[in-house]
């Protein structure tokens, strides 16, 4: 069992939690949590941490063994893959590695994923995307994503400016979606907006200025959404690049609305009225 936070795996994770550069250079991230634990495809788990207290759970006991059975189906059809072990960590290592304040007792290493901006688009012959230019609050970036995939976007596309989606308070946020939503970053934004435009996709922009509401387009084709800075919103080059503005009228004093708040009023619109126009046909 890990007891001493001088221990050479200890002072790995430590860098992996607070770097991005050190998730980068190895190519993983972590995960936390018995949800999240769960959530892992096999072929991604490469490490798993867990506290004395909950390897001795029943809960603990359950998890892990799911995931040991989930990787013994994995070597069965992938020769040469390495057996995973189980590192057994005190609890006081446990909460000196998590980033929560209240840990439940498991951390696992995980490979990063890698996308193309064709996997964005899905299967679907009308795909709904969302852009989103230099947004910074991680949680807004995690619950994003969680609402994305309940919404059912098919892929997210983000400036490399926007928050790393690797930073644990992101991967917490997304609830498990962070592995079943498609997404990659550009260091082209608007190169990359081109392109998507060239598939036939149209980026509609949500904007203070926007001519229309928001329900007032049509979203049952392929359609991006395009989401600005929580500050500063969209640049006015970016913008600029959008094939329609639409704007979500507010009462009141309000003059503008939490940028994960509007990503979810727009996706879940798109939804609608691609749920209404399958009942029509």
């Amino acid at each position: 069992m890990i007891t001493s936070k001088s221990n050479a795996k200890v002072r790995n994770l430590i860098a992996l939690k607070r770097k991005a550069s050190e998730r980068n250079i190895r190519d993983v991230f972590l995960v936390e949590g018995i949800k999240m634990f769960r959530e892992i495809p096999a072929a991604q788990l490469r490490e798993v941490y867990a506290s004395e207290s909950f390897l001795k759970s029943e809960a603990g006991r359950k998890a892990v063994d799911a995931a040991m059975a989930a990787q013994d189906r994995l070597k069965a059809v992938i020769s040469g893959k390495k057996e995973l072990v189980i590192e057994t960590v005190s609890d006081e290592i446990l909460r000196n590695l998590s980033d929560t304040q209240s840990p439940q007792g498991v951390m696992a290493v995980v490979s990063q994923q890698h996308y193309r901006l064709e996997d964005l688009f899905g299967q679907r012959t009308e795909p709904l995307l969302l852009i989103l230019e230099n947004l910074q609050d991680p949680g807004n970036l995690g619950t994003i994503i969680r609402t994305a995939e309940g919404a059912g976007v098919t892929g997210i596309l983000m400036s490399r400016g926007t928050a790393d989606l690797y930073n644990p308070k992101v991967t917490r946020s997304t609830m498990g979606s962070i592995f079943r939503v498609p997404f990659l970053y550009t260091d082209d934004l608007s190169g990359t907006i081109g392109k998507v435009k060239q598939a036939g996709v149209t980026v509609c922009a949500a904007h203070l200025q926007g001519r229309h509401t928001y329900d007032g387009e049509d979203y049952t084709r392929g359609a991006a959404f395009l989401i600005g800075n929580e500050s500063r919103g969209l640049s006015d080059g970016i913008s600029e690049l959008a094939d329609v503005r639409v704007r979500i009228p507010m009462a009141g004093k309000v003059e503008s609305l939490n940028a994960a708040v509007a990503a979810s009023i727009l996706m879940y619109e798109a939804g609608r009225q691609r749920r209404a126009g399958k009942k029509d046909t």
